[in-house]
């Protein structure tokens, strides 16, 4: 299983971080152990004092396939789900400052966590509203439609370089609001209405 995910792919992310807008999507990835097992709390890693939240909303491939077209692209994965890339921004900073890949800071162990996944056809991808409360307060709020590039470009230009296997992962961005987690705070994710992950940081 891959897990790839998609940097900057809203505008207003990009710019709470000072990033340029891109021309395309810009790709890193995870290995599968940084998957968080369900259930489980989210420990704070030893080599990071700034650890941020990502709401993402996450897409798993139920087809393979390379050089897929944008058109069939909706062909190839039926079921999507919430997920938070967490990232170290300060180890993040320090590689990005050196011109560094970004893996540790992305691809640390426990650094991705998936909800549930559900049908797609039960949501409307192209205005799909989901949302970060920290502490019952919300500090995210997304909608697919202000993607700047859509599933079907995503998996379309990913798929030019990596085949997609079953069971392959993609993560299609963040939102603005992204912020730091302290030991103690409580996560929780809501697709529309429905809450999806409830998280507690240790």
């Amino acid at each position: 299983m891959k897990i790839i995910c998609i940097g900057r792919n809203y505008a207003e992310h990009a710019k709470e971080l000072g990033n340029e807008i891109p021309e395309n999507p810009v790709i890193f990835m995870k290995p599968d152990t940084a998957v968080l097992k369900k259930g489980s709390d989210f420990y704070i890693p030893e080599f990071s004092e700034d650890i941020h939240y990502e709401l993402e909303v996450v897409l798993k491939i139920s087809k393979g396939g390379k050089y897929i077209q944008e058109e069939k692209a909706g062909n190839h994965f039926d079921e999507i789900a919430l997920g938070i890339d967490f990232t170290a921004r300060d180890l993040q900073t320090k590689l990005k400052e050196k011109g560094l890949p970004w893996e540790l800071a992305k691809g640390f162990d426990g650094s991705a966590v998936i909800s549930d996944f559900y049908k797609k056809e039960d949501y409307d991808l192209k205005n799909l509203q989901f949302s970060l409360h920290k502490n019952k307060a919300e500090v995210q709020h997304g909608n697919t439609s202000l993607m700047l590039f859509s599933p079907g470009k995503i998996i379309a230009f990913v798929s030019q370089y990596f085949t997609l296997k079953t069971g392959d992962l993609i993560f299609t961005g963040t939102p603005k609001g992204v912020g730091k987690i302290a030991e103690n705070d409580i996560l929780e994710a809501y697709l529309e209405n429905k809450k999806m992950l409830d998280l507690r940081i240790q």
